[in-house]
């Protein structure tokens, strides 16, 4: 049996991964699963393996082990539904908008990928060319869909200001790399 010294360190372990994690996870688990509950059951989950694994002792790159360890979850749940061959039942409007949807998207032929390697590396290219902090707040907001006002309290600005510099990427975006 453990001492009463590692309960408490593992209690502390606990919070301070809750605090700094539960949150950046929800967002991961929920632009992947578009489920709140099961978003939720993964992240509590992720944590609980966590700390099992580092078993009181501190984690050297913390960032990367939590996301490989939920990556490594996302792909044990895909294998355990593929096995389990568990129905999914859509609603009659999503199973039509599925097939419409096939009815308009392109194939995915190697002329069409290169294609959007190339307008990828453009857009990349784009952002580049913006000041690091337009970059960080339009990647933020855009990308990481961090609301402005939290961006605006992140760096301590106003929310005006966070909406200039996400309007000024947006231009810069549409001139580089908008339709000729």
């Amino acid at each position: 049996m453990r001492p009463a010294v590692n309960k408490v360190s593992a209690a502390q372990l606990r919070d301070e991964l809750g605090a700094r994690f539960s949150a950046p996870l929800m967002s991961f688990f929920l632009r992947r699963l578009k489920d709140r509950s099961q978003a939720e059951d993964l992240t509590q989950e992720v944590l609980l393996r966590v700390i099992r694994a580092c078993g009181g002792d501190a984690i050297e790159n913390a960032d990367s082990y939590v996301f490989k360890t939920a990556v490594n979850l996302l792909k044990d749940q895909a294998r355990r539904t593929l096995r389990r061959g568990t129905p999914s039942f859509l609603q009659i409007e999503e199973a039509l908008a599925g097939e419409l949807q096939g009815q308009l998207v392109e194939a995915r032929s190697p002329e069409r990928v290169l294609l959007s390697e190339d307008a990828l590396g453009e857009v990349l290219q784009a952002l580049q060319e913006l000041g690091e902090l337009t970059r960080n707040i339009f990647i933020l907001f855009r990308l990481e869909s961090m609301k402005q006002k939290d961006i605006a309290a992140l760096y301590g600005i106003s929310q005006s200001t966070v909406e200039k510099h996400v309007m000024k990427a947006v231009l810069h975006l549409a001139t580089r790399c908008g339709p000729t």
